[in-house]
């Protein structure tokens, strides 16, 4: 398990036992989150197919392909969003990508830029990579502005990216490179 500590949250990678709370997380956050991102089949958000998730996630955490992490406020073990660095890839790219959601009653309190941060110092430092990138919609102010208080840098847009809930979207895609970078 790898926990990564802020002033205010804790970040750990999910292990089994933590299928319940993340399936819980899901399903109260289904139809916030489906602004931005596929609704998913109802099976999705079940505990058995969360905990899959998780065993997927700790075979690709062993090979250095993703971490995925749970947020907790500090000294709480209330699950209240998720955040991976994910699609690691090695030299001659060494880059990854960067995901995150934030239960919709802890939004607009600045856990997610606190968590993007966490990781962003732990891809820099730890995983030693040199790029991160991030998809946003056009749509997603809060996203974005996350983005931006994490120095990420806006690069252009990418058109009919993802097929959303019938619809293809837009994206930007926004980098931060380890140059860039500066420690908070």
């Amino acid at each position: 398990m790898i926990r990564l500590e802020g002033n205010r949250l804790c970040l750990r990678t999910f292990v089994e036992s933590d299928a319940k709370s993340l399936a819980e997380l899901m399903r109260n956050n289904k139809y916030f989150w489906a602004t931005h991102e596929p609704l998913h089949e109802e099976e999705f958000y079940t505990e058995e197919a969360q905990f899959k998730k998780i065993l997927e996630s700790i075979h690709l955490l062993r090979a250095n392909r993703e971490y995925s992490f749970g947020i907790y406020p500090k000294g709480s073990n209330k699950l209240i969003g998720h955040i991976s660095l994910y699609a690691i890839k090695r030299l001659p790219y060494n880059s990854a990508f960067i995901g995150y959601s934030v239960d919709e009653k802890f939004t607009r309190k600045g856990i997610a830029t606190e968590a993007v941060n966490l990781v962003v110092q732990f891809a820099f430092s730890t995983v030693k990579l040199n790029r991160i990138e991030a998809y946003v919609s056009p749509k997603n102010n809060g996203s974005i502005k996350v983005l931006e208080n994490a120095n990420f840098i806006r690069e252009g847009l990418l058109r009919e990216l993802l097929y959303i809930n019938g619809v293809w979207e837009d994206h930007y895609i926004y980098s931060l490179l380890r140059d860039e970078y500066r420690h908070k």
